[in-house]
């Protein structure tokens, strides 16, 4: 039995008391006491709009999904997450945030897929009355409108076991692209 307590505090880093008192104090407790530092993950989901947008709506759906699948491994590796939704509807938020396609998802800052496409998005289109294109996910060799929900809890949880590697990331001055500036000055002249 000792044997056994010997080989778990090694794996797990609890320890266990080998014996018990005898006293009523409370030092005979069955809960092992286990301190941990939780790590914190930022998630950014960057979108033009929710209300017509087909590619955003199911960015967020497939997120949402993704989050629900993977909940159990964040608590169970005491990862909390912070999500923050932002609807970058302004040149201005675009340039704070630097926004290149939508929809995007970034984790603690990275983009889920550095390398992206972008095809022409009829319900954006819809939206402000002109073409506007709109990113298409690449995962696995295949070409998706919606990021799949499999793209995204890789994403999270490379973050969570993987860590930041912004080593081969190299900052570059952001310059709005031309589709999303056409998008913003059609959406102002509409209003």
């Amino acid at each position: 039995m000792d044997n056994e307590k010997e080989v778990l505090g090694r794996i797990t880093g609890i320890k266990k008391k080998s014996s018990c008192c005898s006293g009523s104090t409370g030092c005979c407790s069955s809960k092992e006491e286990v301190k941990s530092e939780r790590k914190k993950i930022t998630i950014d989901f960057l979108f033009l709009d929710l209300s017509v947008c087909t590619r955003c709506q199911g960015a967020e759906s497939n997120l949402d999904e993704a989050l629900k699948d993977v909940s159990h491994v964040l608590e169970a590796t005491g990862t909390d997450v912070v999500i923050n939704k932002v609807n970058v509807n302004t040149e201005e938020l675009a340039v704070k945030y630097q926004f290149l396609t939508s929809p995007t998802i970034r984790v603690n800052g990275q983009d889920i897929q550095m390398e992206y496409k972008e095809s022409l998005c009829e319900s954006c289109g819809d939206l402000c009355g002109d073409e506007v294109d709109c990113r298409v996910w690449i995962y696995q060799g295949n070409e998706y409108t919606e990021p799949p929900k499999a793209m995204i809890i890789e994403g999270i949880l490379k973050e969570v076991y993987g860590g930041s590697s912004n080593s081969s990331y190299k900052e570059v001055e952001y310059v709005v692209p031309d589709n999303l500036k056409h998008f913003y000055k059609v959406m102002k002249e509409n209003n």
